[in-house]
């Protein structure tokens, strides 16, 4: 491989374009092409993987590629941009929840959840504002969730002794990540999804602590943790646009 960056090859009449990670540390094995929830295409590979391979492999996968990229598309031409106005959805653990923009100056900033609604109030009305309080909300929340998720996950893996250190970030495009260090970065926004998309975000990380690469041991060992968790991949995927920062 002579370098990271930008590819791209010629596929009927279309050019895909796709980036190109190189990991030092990974060892010879196969290359991992993935679409992101935006539409961009990313292939990790090892530094030792010829650019000739990885042009070949994307070329052999083109169709899948392409038919993804075009799902994704599609997927963000018909979401809405977010008013946070009352009567918008709002997801949380899964569930569809009704935004209500309460006026009320005696209870400015508070939020809760009150049946199928989700309840803002604030002094007046200022979309600005609501938004700050949602995110204060979603961030105590996860902090919560996925802090005790994933204590529970994280005792039932061998090569893992205590949970490992925990931090939030938002970001438009990740879920989440494991350092060499193993710290944890997760999103907030995750608590937003399904419980079984929240579990699959974290084995997957904690399946870093102990494969830090997306090769064969490392889909192994989420293999035997969630068996179904290309699924589950494929679900909170397709939700990325709803639940991921505009």
């Amino acid at each position: 491989m002579s370098d990271a960056g930008f590819r791209s090859l010629r596929y009927g009449d279309e050019r895909i374009a796709f980036s190109v990670r190189v990991h030092p540390v990974r060892r010879a094995q196969r290359m991992a092409i993935h679409v992101e929830p935006d539409g961009r295409v990313v292939v990790d590979v090892s530094e030792q993987t010829p650019d000739a391979v990885v042009q070949a492999a994307v070329q052999r996968r083109a169709r899948w590629i392409s038919a993804q990229v075009a799902a994704a598309r599609a997927r963000l031409a018909n979401a809405l941009p977010r008013a946070h106005a009352s009567g918008e959805s709002l997801f949380y653990l899964g569930r569809r929840y009704v935004l209500k923009v309460v006026v009320d100056e005696g209870r400015d900033g508070n939020v809760r959840l009150h049946g199928a609604r989700i309840e803002v109030a604030v002094a007046k009305a200022d979309t600005a504002r609501v938004q700050a309080l949602l995110d204060a909300w979603y961030r105590k929340r996860a902090g919560g969730v996925l802090a005790a998720r994933l204590a529970v996950l994280a005792h039932t893996l061998s090569w893992v002794r205590t949970p490992p250190p925990m931090q939030l970030r938002v970001t438009k495009k990740r879920w989440g990540s494991c350092s060499p260090a193993g710290r944890l970065t997760l999103n907030p926004n995750l608590v937003k999804a399904p419980c079984e998309c929240i579990d699959y975000v974290l084995l997957h990380e904690l399946c870093h602590l102990g494969e830090h690469n997306h090769g064969p041991r490392f889909c192994r060992l989420l293999d035997t943790r969630m068996p179904d968790w290309r699924r589950v991949k494929a679900r909170l995927d397709a939700l990325a646009e709803q639940l991921l920062p505009a």
